[in-house]
């Protein structure tokens, strides 16, 4: 038996092998025009994919921009995830080495099929040099281009958004920048398709051209073999077989799945692609058609047994959906499929048998679902959002209305549908009086209209609205404008808001009068119109006199309920051209428009005898209240409006300081009055420099006189520089801040900065200072909140506290002594020290001493400059120094201008010396001594 076998193998191969040869390199090219074309289908439904990934970035990102709604950004980006994963599968195989995991891993994030993967992978990397493939792989770069300008578009939004400062301009030029991107793409997206598209053509056509030329050789093989070896039955024998070959061809480069059916035996075929579609086994799927029908998804089977009825009965075409379970490759999912067949008859009319088509649809019914629902969510977002969302076609005539349009216009869509929108309402221009805008207009015109535009919208029941209208284009595939999203905003109760928020900032909440910024406004209007023509004008500064009697008697409500009395009142003796303000706490501004001298000063007596007699009464209290009145004359522009409300200030300052309750008018002349206006110009200086960092540090040394450790003592002294260079001592303006309040303020930015050169001079490894003294005013110490930032500051700033030295005046700590007291003893408490300035000056300190817990006595300077002549004053030094002495404390004389008075205090015993004999002030960053022990230690 084994003989005969192989002597019918030795007899066939001869006439075989030709043929086997071919069938073989047929099979070979077969499988290879397969993969290409299979890769090639898997590349357009990929760009299929990417299309709509990008087209729905476009649009959740554009949504984003005009709602800002975190849920359309993650929509967003979920639908950027399958370009930017196929951007990855790119840039992995571009690599020298490519790198085929990243490549697989990005390819299943762009949604393609993992069957589809590893030829997609070899068409890229066996054939990027082939045209077609080239510029495929070219346009899918440039494609990539365009998706990272969107992510850098879409980052910048989020980040302004988060932010808050997105400003409406910009997410109009973002949305413009998107549409254009989209529009970018739609071509790229074109040719792409169409490239891959035209390729496998030409591979087809190629795959025709080998198929054709391995038909000729194979009939021209046969003819010559069937002439030498076989006859006529051979030859219809080997045309059978060359038709079976190729309907198996047929069948098995088909993508979709074929079935034969035997309706008489129940036998079936399936196709191994169809079998493939399914991921089973022939052992999973034997070909029987209850196997089959055992497969389908038990709500669809009256679906087949239906559409089998129809088709055998009424000759309805057999094309159906339903769902099928898959095998253990694709791990028993239902998957849906479109099946398609055609019946046949024996003579009776009898169907008998049945075949046709298999094709998966389930990414097709994926995106079915997923577009349903996009759309069944665009249509609640609209519904649900509280702008009017209105689109239209080219012309203007309504497609569609949200809820909040109808509800907006007063409209039923079911009305508006197809009227045109100018119908509907009228819209006008609040900008322009109301001017009427026709809205069809800007549809028609859109590329030249506003993006955005403040509208009044009336009704056609006559209510009016304000709107805030934005319009945007829609375009269809191919980019044409399709029509017009227009976008209304109710912003009637924003606007009705900011007119509150307009007068409140021009109005005093208290009394309703103009405040300050509008009095100041309305004051610089009149001298621009002044510098113009000149003319009578008048200004007044009023400042009630007895107003804090109220308060502290009765509190601030009381307070309160006086100044709206009398703001009523003095309204009530004014014209209606005149301006009266509250610029102040209980100070109020008068502006005499068109009226002269004279006559302002008798609107000015009517206005202090109107306060003067107003009754006031506040539960069982009643008060009498008066007014002094600063006036101005503004005949000219030669007064600019700060320096004429100083002037009023400085005049009504006068009429305090001369018994109150009178009015007084400022005259340049008068010496009172200058002083006076000098003294504000150095508060307006000193405001300026405490805003513009203007003052200086200089540091004096402190000399010790007797024997004792060489530690370094310093007293920090203010300056101011001025802008031309120049640098002011204290004296200038130290008197001018005590009396307008500003000490505080200036002792905060002492003690703050010198507590910040102490800490440079450390990390500049200077000589360390033992001691540093910093003067405190008076009104510093009673500060109730200069305590508290003193600590704070001195723990913040690093420095040790005992380095510290507070210099207080005698006068100041006398002043209030149990306030003077609880403050020394706090920072005392922290390690600073204290010294009592001046001491000497009025001889009643001497029984308050004992009772502040001073380090350092400093003897007044008017002692000690003269203690050489004047016999009394050496003796008051003494004194003075015994007494110290006596109580622990060190001493310190002030006004040492030579040697001869320091060696004079070392013999009585004085401690320490401080004056111009000894050491000159410096900047105190860097000290004369600084560089010559620097210099030492180099």
């Amino acid at each position: 038996m084994a003989v005969q076998r192989w002597t019918y193998i030795k007899r066939i191969l001869p006439i075989a092998w030709p043929y086997m040869l071919i069938v073989s390199l047929l099979v070979i090219l077969q499988w290879a025009c397969l993969d290409i074309l299979s890769a090639g289908r898997a590349f357009v439904g990929g760009e299929s994919l990417w299309s709509k990934g990008q087209k729905d970035a476009i649009y959740y990102l554009d949504r984003y921009a005009s709602t800002l709604d975190d849920h359309e950004y993650q929509s967003y980006l979920n639908a950027l995830a399958i370009p930017l994963g196929d951007q990855r599968a790119r840039l992995a195989l571009d690599m020298a080495e490519p790198d085929l995991y990243t490549a697989r891993e990005g390819l299943l994030a762009g949604g393609n099929l993992p069957e589809d993967i590893p030829g997609m992978i070899r068409l890229f990397r066996n054939f990027r040099h082939v045209p077609f493939v080239s510029r495929s792989i070219e346009l899918w770069g440039q494609a990539d281009q365009y998706v990272a300008q969107l992510q850098q578009l879409a980052d910048e939004l989020h980040e302004h958004a988060n932010q808050g400062d997105l400003q409406t301009a910009r997410v109009g030029q973002i949305r413009a920048q998107i549409q254009d991107i989209n529009g970018k793409l739609t071509p790229i997206e074109r040719e792409f398709s169409e490239s891959i598209a035209g390729g496998l053509r030409m591979t087809g056509t190629w795959i025709g051209i080998a198929y054709l030329v391995a038909a000729v050789l194979l009939v021209v093989l046969a003819l010559r073999r069937t002439a030498r070896f076989l006859d006529q039955r051979n030859q219809s024998e080997e045309a059978l077989r060359a038709s079976e070959s190729r309907f198996q061809r047929a069948v098995g480069g088909s993508n979709d799945g074929i079935w034969d059916w035997d309706l008489l035996t129940g036998h079936a075929w399936f196709s191994p692609r169809f079998r493939h579609l399914l991921g089973v086994t022939d052992e999973e799927l034997p070909n029987r058609a209850d196997a089959w029908l055992a497969r389908v998804h038990p709500e669809d089977k009256n679906v087949i047994l239906n559409a089998h009825r129809r088709h055998f009965n009424d000759g309805e075409p057999h094309d159906i959906e339903y769902r099928v379970r898959t095998g253990q490759a694709f791990e028993s999912v239902y998957r849906w499929f479109r099946v398609r067949g055609r019946a046949f008859f024996d003579e009776s009319g009898n169907p008998v048998r049945m075949a046709g088509s298999f094709t998966d649809i389930t990414r097709a019914k994926t995106a079915e679902a997923a577009l349903h629902r996009e759309k069944e969510k665009a249509q609640v977002t609209l519904a649900s959002i509280v702008d009017a969302v209105i689109t239209t076609d080219t012309v203007g005539r309504v497609e569609y209305m949200n809820p909040a349009a109808e509800r907006m216009i007063a409209v039923s869509l079911d009305r508006a549908v197809q009227q045109p929108l100018d119908s509907l309402f009228k819209a006008m221009d609040p900008g322009h009086e109301n001017a009427a805008v026709s809205l069809l207009g800007e549809i028609r015109n859109y590329e030249t209209a506003p993006l955005e535009r403040d509208l009044n919208i009336i009704r056609n029941d006559g209510t009016e609205i304000s709107v805030n209208r934005a319009i945007a284009p829609v375009h269809d595939r191919e980019g044409r404008v399709a029509g017009v999203v227009l976008v209304l905003h109710d912003v009637t109760r924003e606007r009705q808001y900011a007119a509150s928020l307009s007068w409140q900032a021009s109005h005093d909440a208290l009394t309703g009068l103009v405040n300050r910024r509008e009095f100041e406004r309305r004051l610089s209007g009149l001298h621009a119109r002044l510098v113009q023509r000149p003319g009578e004008h008048a200004l007044m500064f009023l400042d009630l006199d007895q107003f804090k009697i109220v308060n502290d008697t009765c509190g601030h409500a009381a307070g309160d309920e006086l100044l709206r009395q009398l703001s009523s009142a003095l309204q009530q003796h004014l014209r209606q051209s005149d301006t009266l303000a509250r610029i102040g706490g209980d100070e109020f501004g008068v502006l005499l428009e068109n009226c002269n001298l004279d006559a302002a000063l008798r609107i000015g007596e009517t206005l202090r005898q109107a306060v003067l007699d107003f009754p006031y009464s506040f539960g069982n209290q009643s008060f009498t209240v008066g007014v002094s009145i600063g006036l101005v004359e503004l005949a000219d522009a030669s007064i600019v409006p700060e320096e004429a409300l100083r002037a009023a200030d400085a005049a009504c300052y006068m009429a305090k300081e001369k018994g109150r309750n009178r009015v007084q008018r400022y005259s340049p002349q008068d010496s009172e009055v200058s002083l006076r206006h000098g003294e504000m110009e150095w508060i307006n200086r000193l405001r300026r420099a405490l805003e513009k960092n203007q003052f200086r540090l200089y540091a004096q040394e402190i000399v010790r006189l007797q024997p004792g450790p060489a530690a370094r003592h310093v007293e920090v002294l203010i300056r101011l520089a001025a802008d031309n260079g120049e640098i002011i001592p204290p004296m200038a303006f130290i008197p001018a801040a005590e009396r307008y309040g500003l000490m505080p303020e200036i002792d905060r930015w002492v003690l703050r900065n010198t507590l910040e050169t102490l800490s440079a001079r450390d990390r500049a490894g200077l000589e360390p200072l033992a001691t540093c003294a910093i003067n405190l005013s008076g009104t510093s110490i009673g500060d109730e909140h200069f305590l508290g930032y003193a600590l704070d500051q001195i723990r913040r700033s690093g420095v040790d506290a005992s380095r510290l030295c507070f210099e207080l005046t005698e006068t100041a700590a006398i002043a209030s002594l149990t306030r003077a007291t609880h403050f020394m003893q706090q920072l005392s408490a922290l390690g600073c020290k204290f010294a009592l300035d001046d001491f000497g000056a009025g001889m009643s300190s001497f029984g308050y001493l004992k009772h502040l817990p001073v380090d350092y006595l400093k003897i007044d300077g008017g002692f000690v400059k003269d203690m050489l002549t004047d016999p009394i004053d050496r003796a008051m030094v003494g004194a003075i120094n015994e007494i110290g002495h006596l109580m622990g404390k060190k001493t310190v004389a002030e006004f040492v201008e030579n040697q001869a008075i320091a060696e004079e205090l070392r013999r009585l015993g004085v401690d320490f010396g401080q004056g111009y004999g000894l050491a000159m002030p410096e900047p105190f960053r860097l000290l004369r001594n600084d560089i010559t022990t620097d210099s030492r230690a180099a």
